[in-house]
């Protein structure tokens, strides 16, 4: 079951999640060349978070969460960081357009809801990208948390 939260700020992430209980979560939304990624403080103004911020976060929650989706430009350096505590995630390795940020998600989601592991969803998302003639299939990247 789907259940969104829209325009989370920072301080609403770990209660988003308390509350939801999710296996996937999904970030849309900007990140920039640094790797850092976009939200809200509790004044509406833009806020960065570093990757080892949110990953220290996803640590928390790594008995729960199984795959985070950051669809987001520049996500790859929190995917990283993230994917050492949650099995799959799936970042971005440059500047993401809009249309190929959302005919991926509309893949990998559509993959998910037909009973495909996460592996075979990133790769529905990647070829749905081709499908549609966006140049941008490559940019989506999956990270797997390496077995310790």
């Amino acid at each position: 079951m789907l259940k969104p939260r829209l325009a989370v700020r920072v301080a609403d992430i770990t209660q988003a999640i308390f509350d939801v209980e999710p296996q996937i979560i999904h970030f849309s939304g900007h990140g920039t060349s640094t790797g850092t990624l976009y939200f809200e403080n509790q004044l509406g103004q833009a806020q960065t978070v570093e990757p080892l911020a949110l990953a220290a976060i996803f640590e928390l929650f790594a008995d729960q969460v199984n795959c985070v989706v950051l669809n987001a430009c520049y996500s790859e350096a929190q995917a990283e960081a993230i994917a050492k505590h949650i099995q799959f995630v799936i970042g971005m390795n440059q500047a993401i357009g809009d249309q190929a940020a959302i005919t991926f998600a509309v893949g990998f989601y559509k993959a998910l809801g037909a009973n495909r592991s996460v592996d075979m969803a990133y790769k529905f998302g990647r070829a749905e990208i081709q499908l549609q003639s966006i140049p941008e299939h490559l940019v989506p990247v999956l990270h797997v948390k390496k077995k310790t």
